[in-house]
């Protein structure tokens, strides 16, 4: 006979405690204790028991183990394929998680209904199957092959994935489903950490890829235990600003590829269109005798391009001056602004500093740092950076500038874009001039600099 245990868990990191307490003494969190009640059983449900069988294994040498390459799944996104590394990998479970209303379902359900070639069944717990193909009709997408079915519950998915054996289970989402075993609401500790423990075993035994949705919490992590991002085997977080047109998809954890790359998509009415040349979409082409823009290389994952920094200095209206910045480090935007007052003599203390990178999105690579130091003197000198210039280099505490990495990728993007100078640091080695048709000026401190932008 099933017994029931009280425990109070932690809705922030999962932890349990045998009674209530106002401090979580995992976390430290405070007030994210709450009940549930877990029921331990000798043997699980019908369900979930019928549909596992029963396998005995023993353990054997790594060289005796065959080395099989398993062909990738191909998504028909060249985007979401980058970020993956190639494509899905069999057996694989990847979570993708996001803002409400971001796109997580859009991205998701266009890639199942691009996959001719496959079975796919679609799992939505938070949508009929009637308004899943109002959005597939927007989205002006089909597949003969796609299956919908709307349900919350472990056992009876788990029922759909025998009797219907796709190549592909899509969940959407993790949090909306909800096991007998467990007597607790969907989308607790519990639920989410024996729903995915399952989810996680179909996927190892059969070989089937599967994509879960997830939520996020206000703090902006993936809702639930930390383990469940432990379990899957990637994690890509969907993110961008509902304002802007853009979205970036890029990979937390990545067991088969690659964690640095991004992959760039723009929202339109019928659905995320793959932006292949992301240069052309985050320069404006409009900042003609404007101060205060100038033009970086950057470098996100293998990927290079352009991208169009944007700085306002102006007097402090207030007694202490604001330093703001959007998508960029603010920490690091201090620092440069003390490099540019010790080192460069400039005095901007006093003055207000805003800082924006086009676009909406966020870069964390350091070779920006000499477009931002510019644009920021351009804007206090009110002179502008000509349209012809870009620039890539990461600025020292000494003043100096520092060699960056894969420069050759950088200057030839700027080429093909149609630069006709680019500013890079001068102890580049192993770099071929004489191949790009673009003019390589070379500099090693910033004055160096300063003299070819505002001479």
């Amino acid at each position: 006979m099933a017994k029931t245990k009280s425990v109070f868990v932690c809705q922030n990191c999962g932890a349990d405690s045998p009674k209530w307490v106002g401090k979580c003494n995992a976390c430290g969190q405070w007030n994210t204790l709450v009940e549930e009640f877990v029921v331990k059983s000798n043997a699980k449900s019908s369900a979930v028991q019928s549909f596992f069988e029963t396998t005995s294994s023993k353990p054997e040498y790594i060289k005796n183990v065959p080395a099989s390459d398993v062909p990738r799944i191909n998504t028909s996104n060249v985007e979401l394929d980058r970020v993956l590394g190639g494509g899905m990998v069999p057996g694989s479970i990847i979570l993708v998680g996001g803002e409400p209303g971001i796109g997580k379902s859009t991205l998701v359900l266009q890639m199942a209904l691009r996959i001719g070639s496959k079975k796919v069944l679609y799992v939505s717990g938070e949508e009929s199957p009637q308004q899943i193909k109002l959005r597939a009709d927007r989205i002006h997408q089909g597949n003969d092959n796609c299956l919908v079915v709307s349900e919350t519950s472990l056992e009876k998915i788990l029922g759909h994935v025998k009797n219907v054996e796709p190549d592909l289970l899509v969940i959407d989402s993790i949090q909306t489903l909800s096991s007998e075993n467990i007597e607790s609401v969907p989308g607790s500790i519990s639920q989410i950490r024996e729903c995915a423990g399952a989810i996680l075993r179909v996927a190892k035994e059969k070989n089937l890829p599967v994509v879960l949705i997830g939520h996020i919490n206000k703090e902006g992590n993936l809702a639930g235990p930390k383990v469940l991002e432990h379990m899957v085997d990637v994690v890509l977080q969907f993110e961008g600003d509902r304002n802007h047109m853009y979205r970036i998809l890029r990979s937390i954890k990545n067991r088969f590829g690659s964690t640095a790359e991004i992959g760039i998509f723009e929202m339109l009415g019928d659905g995320l269109r793959e932006v292949s040349n992301p240069s052309e979409l985050l320069l404006s082409h409009h900042h003609e005798n404007l101060s205060g823009v100038a033009i970086s290389a950057a470098i996100e994952g293998m990927r290079p391009f352009l991208i169009e920094t944007q700085a306002l200095v102006s007097t402090a209206a207030y007694g202490t001056p604001q330093r703001s910045a959007t998508g960029f480090d603010l920490r690091r935007l201090n620092m440069l602004l003390a490099v540019l007052e010790k080192r460069a003599g400039f005095k901007l203390a006093v003055k207000d500093v805003f800082l924006n990178i086009a676009g909406g999105i966020k870069v964390n690579d350091p070779s920006i740092d000499l477009a931002v130091v510019s644009a920021i003197l351009s804007s206090n000198i009110d002179i502008p950076i000509s349209q012809k210039i870009c620039m890539a280099g990461e600025v020292g505490l000494s003043g100096e500038i520092r060699p960056v990495t894969r420069i050759a990728q950088r200057i030839g993007e700027a080429s093909k874009l149609g630069f006709e100078q680019i500013i890079i640091p001068k102890f580049t080695k192993g770099l071929d001039l004489a191949k790009f048709d673009v003019q390589v000026i070379q500099v090693s401190k910033l004055e160096e600099a300063f003299k070819l932008l505002f001479a």
